[in-house]
């Protein structure tokens, strides 16, 4: 698809269906999270919600050239802003990368101190070593993070979930 054309219909609406069924599946990974207690559990599901995530993203904000006249009209069909927060995919690609976080950071760090796969309802101080943990989910807030940096789960999927109001006169819940 380049600038000038436009999507074919079918293609829109199958589009919007992914849309949907993505954000039913992230849905699904939230609530399995909330029930959770175990932390393979937990962790399964905060990786499928981010997966559900990055794939609507990605049919929004494409990467590829090829791709981006069809996500800037889809974002204006569903009147959905360029700076959404699912726009971002950073948290995504730290574990769908981890291999290479884990190998950088061995690299540029001699510490043999590493945390990963915390919960933990309290938030870091300089006392804990924050910078020493690598993948932590806070249950109380619902906030993921990684290393230095932290998203709002709460914040993505309330906007997921609006992204998928817009959707209800283009495709069926």
């Amino acid at each position: 698809m380049t600038d000038n054309t436009k999507l074919k219909p079918l293609a829109e609406q199958v589009l919007i269906s992914e849309i949907v069924i993505q954000s039913k599946f992230a849905e699904m990974a939230a609530d399995r999270l909330a029930k959770s207690s175990e932390s393979v559990e937990i962790w399964g599901s905060i990786q499928s919600l981010l997966v559900a995530l990055a794939n609507v993203s990605k049919i929004l904000w494409p990467t590829r050239k090829k791709y981006m006249a069809r996500g800037k009209q889809l974002r204006e069909l569903l009147g959905i802003d360029d700076d959404n927060i699912l726009a971002d995919r950073t948290f995504r690609n730290h574990f769908e990368h981890y291999d290479e976080r884990i190998e950088d950071w061995f690299d540029s760090n001699n510490s043999a101190v590493y945390m990963d796969f915390r919960i933990d309802p309290f938030e870091p101080t300089r006392l804990s070593l924050p910078q020493f943990f690598h993948r932590s989910y806070n249950p109380i807030n619902g906030t993921l993070s990684f290393r230095n940096e932290s998203i709002d789960l709460v914040a993505v999927l309330a906007a997921l979930a609006e992204i998928r109001e817009k959707c209800r006169c283009f495709a069926p819940p």
